[in-house]
């Protein structure tokens, strides 16, 4: 079987569907019509780009361009990860803090994922490297924005709290291990319901992908599997990274709580 080739009309006449978002949003006074007017043009441009940018760099085969973009990839990921705070630090600590999350997690995930179990030829391949990597940074870009703005939120909101048990000689660790906990709730809360919901309530994107473009549906579920697990790895060992790593950002070797650090306040 053939996958069916899409023509813009196809996508225009598709589009259409967006207007029950705009139609929800002015019948309930929600003012989001301009935010989902540039939100789905941001969409289409940024798709339509990559598309034009992986079909070049698939017939290059290059590593070293494969390498560029997975760079860009990271970057613009976690970028999007500093964006998501309601509460956060100067923008290079929350950004570095994000961006180097992602960069170990999502080399260390795929370079295992390809490389000790796929193992394409070669290697390097970017239609392998560059998917994968995109699906693990995609979910766990939203874990690890989830525990940063978890935990800043909470220690804002139980300084008290904090404060007091670090003045009965706790450490830094030991007064905010149950705050930890529950930002790490929070960051892996959205993977558990994906794959709680993944071919029941619903059919994972890569596997949907697979069969619509003419893949056996056995061969297109042991990739999603596959997949799901990378995607639930990185998840949780982002979140852990991310959550501890903001923490020891919330505090000082003094143990004292640094609440001052965080200095500006997500508007919107």
């Amino acid at each position: 079987m053939n996958a069916v080739d899409l023509s813009l009309t196809d996508l225009v006449l598709a589009s259409t569907l967006i207007l029950i978002n705009g139609a929800v949003s002015l019948a309930f006074g929600l003012r989001l019509e301009r935010t989902l007017l540039i939100n789905t043009v941001r969409m289409v441009v940024q798709l339509a780009l990559i598309g034009l940018i992986l079909k070049w760099i698939f017939t290059q085969a290059s590593p070293g361009w494969t390498v560029a973009l997975a760079c860009v990839m990271i970057s613009v990921a976690g970028f999007e990860i500093a964006m998501r705070q309601e509460r956060r630090f100067s923008m290079p600590v929350t950004y570095g803090l994000g961006f180097g999350t992602l960069l170990f997690v999502g080399l260390f995930t795929t370079s295992f994922t390809i490389g000790a179990i796929i193992v394409p030829d070669p290697v390097s391949d970017p239609r392998y490297v560059l998917t994968i990597l995109g699906m693990i940074l995609g979910n766990t870009m939203t874990g690890v924005a989830l525990v940063m703005n978890a935990m800043t939120q909470t220690a804002s909101r139980e300084k008290r709290a904090i404060e007091a048990r670090l003045a009965f000689g706790q450490t830094r660790f030991e007064a905010m291990r149950d705050i930890l906990s529950q930002s790490l709730r929070t960051g892996l809360l959205p993977i558990l319901n994906a794959m709680a919901a993944s071919g029941v309530v619903a059919l994972p994107g890569m596997m949907t992908g697979q069969i619509l473009a003419g893949a056996d549906p056995v061969s297109a579920t042991k990739y999603q599997i596959l997949i799901m697990f990378a995607i639930a790895g990185a998840t949780g060992l982002g979140v852990l990274i991310a959550g501890i790593g903001t923490m020891v950002l919330l505090t000082d070797d003094r143990h004292r709580l640094r609440l001052d650090r965080l200095t500006s306040i997500k508007a919107d």
